[in-house]
């Protein structure tokens, strides 16, 4: 095939594959944070302690979390017809990569979160500061730093994850592999497209990095 082929088959598929990305991503985070942020505040001795709920919803959590990517976006192509009307393309994926991967994420969350100094938030509750306020004003921007790295790698899972999509018509850059430098053996797709998902997740890797270090640096400036 022409150079300008490739180059208007890979345009599309990387604008597929950093739209399914960004908005799996934006979704993850939200859950991925109430999930964490649900699984700490709810343990033993913290400000919303729920000991059943919490281990029910652990429990849960793990359950999704154990299922591979491949099969949990097979397994859930119904709910995504239910969601977005259909079972192919960029938003149907989104759907089970979302429920798939914020699992993860809150683990991750909920670890961070663990890392704040409890006795910052045994002074907040000792004024009498509702829990809403402690999360808020608290535990996030305490745990910020490490949000972000993990921010960063839930990013960097969902581009991965968008690729594995694409081998059952999510399209993007997976699907390009797949179908020009697997089936039709036209190698120089295959390489483009890895070094275009090299270079996402280097960049994504980069800017999370100084992301992290920036508000450290302010947060000590400030100290």
């Amino acid at each position: 095939m022409s150079d300008n082929t490739m180059y208007i088959v890979i345009k599309q598929a990387l604008g597929e594959t950093i739209y399914m990305s960004v908005v799996t991503s934006v979704f993850t985070f939200l859950l991925g944070t109430i999930f964490g942020v649900i699984l700490v505040v709810t343990e033993k001795g913290n400000i919303l302690q729920a000991r059943g709920f919490n281990k029910v919803f652990g429990t849960v959590i793990n359950i999704v979390r154990s299922f591979p990517t491949m099969i949990l976006i097979v397994v859930l192509l119904p709910l995504s017809r239910l969601i977005v009307g259909t079972t192919i393309g960029a938003n149907a994926a989104i759907v089970p990569l979302v429920i798939g991967i914020a699992p993860f994420l809150g683990r991750m969350v909920e670890n961070n979160i663990k890392e704040v100094e409890h006795g910052k938030i045994e002074a907040a509750v000792s004024m009498g500061t509702k829990a809403i306020i402690i999360i808020t004003r608290v535990l996030i921007p305490e745990a910020l730093p490490s949000l972000i790295r993990s921010y960063t790698i839930c990013i960097i899972t969902v581009i991965g994850s968008t690729t594995l999509a694409g081998a059952i018509g999510a399209g993007g850059l997976g699907s390009v592999a797949l179908r020009y430098g697997y089936e039709r053996f036209e190698t120089s797709y295959m390489i483009v497209t890895v070094i275009i998902l090299i270079a996402l997740v280097q960049i994504i890797q980069i800017l999370g990095d100084i992301a992290a270090k920036l508000i450290i640096r302010k947060r000590f400036k400030f100290n």
